[in-house]
């Protein structure tokens, strides 16, 4: 009688085992059947194609042949394109002047944004407006504004005796007008901001004013170095951004004039879907994707020495 006992109370703990295993691997499977649609999603619409670019960028493609493979002859001739390395001075000069003062726009209208003020809401609303207008919308507009016959920018300079430059019209202007164009949309990096903004405890500038600092003082000593994070994390969002520029200048001007808003963007654009040239424009968007990843390792990398987070000592 106790021999049977003691295989009973064995048997237990193997089935209790085999009962968890069950219900585990029904979890499981259960898991993989609510996260599929997902999985095959990202299988199907950006781990393939990101693999076929790699494979299309070695390959003389046109969608309508076979690709035939061609190794590096690819990249070889982008190297020997002029083209391409005017649109890559194109892509860095809109990059070097359209992210700090987009960086500058954005963190200053948020120090107002974030004062306390009566119809702060409604200012906060006016502001944050045009970064939900839609890119085609809001382009064309601004083409609107930059009309040297009756466009307002022009209209106003003539009023104070200035002379019209020209604006998407001029070799020379083109790029800054788009630049200039790119603050209308700041609304969005605001909010972000203005969110940093909201976590810097008071207590520190309550010290900071017990010890006598003025604004200018505690703006550099104290909001700078408490939002640093959230700058760090604009500025590489605002980078990736500017090097794939597309829509404006597609809408805008069309590369024009004379090759002066011709962006890598839209000359990869071009090269693939006007000229069928699918492989060069793979070649083009790896190398895009490389120069993406260097700068954006290198900024936070040397984010070390400006970015402040709370957890350090």
């Amino acid at each position: 009688m106790s021999y049977s006992n003691e295989a009973m109370a064995l048997k237990r703990p193997r089935k209790r085992i085999q009962v968890n295993r069950a219900r585990l691997r029904r979890n499981r499977i259960t898991g993989w059947l609510f996260i599929s649609p997902w999985v095959i999603g990202f299988l199907a619409f950006a781990l393939f194609p990101f693999l076929a670019s790699l494979y299309y960028s070695f390959t003389n493609y046109d969608i309508i042949s076979s690709p035939q493979w061609i190794g590096l002859k690819n990249y070889s001739n982008l190297m020997h394109d002029p083209l391409f390395w005017h649109s890559l001075y194109n892509t860095l000069y809109y990059t070097i002047f359209s992210v700090p003062l987009s960086t500058i726009v954005a963190l200053g209208i948020a120090l107002l944004l974030n004062m306390n003020v009566r119809g702060l809401t409604i200012y906060r609303t006016v502001f944050y407006l045009p970064a939900i207008v839609p890119f085609v919308a809001s382009s064309v507009l601004w083409i609107w504004l930059f009309n040297p016959s009756f466009g307002f920018l022009d209209a106003l300079l003539r009023a104070v005796g200035l002379p019209a430059p020209g604006w998407l019209y001029s070799v020379h202007w083109v790029k800054p007008s788009l630049i200039l164009m790119s603050l209308w949309g700041v609304g969005q990096t605001v909010v972000i901001y203005l969110a940093g903004l909201q976590g810097v405890s008071k207590d520190l500038y309550e010290a900071a004013i017990i010890e006598g600092a003025n604004a200018w003082q505690r703006s550099i000593k104290i909001t700078i170095p408490m939002i640093s994070p959230v700058i760090l994390f604009n500025v590489i969002m605002g980078l990736i951004g500017s090097f794939q520029f597309f829509t404006q200048a597609y809408v805008m001007t069309q590369g024009g004039p004379d090759n002066a808003s011709m962006f890598f963007a839209l000359y990869l654009y071009q090269q693939a879907f006007q000229y069928l040239h699918l492989g060069y424009a793979s070649a083009m968007a790896w190398l895009l994707f490389v120069l993406i990843l260097v700068v954006t390792v290198l900024v936070y990398r040397g984010s070390s020495k400006w970015v402040y987070y709370g957890s350090e000592q």
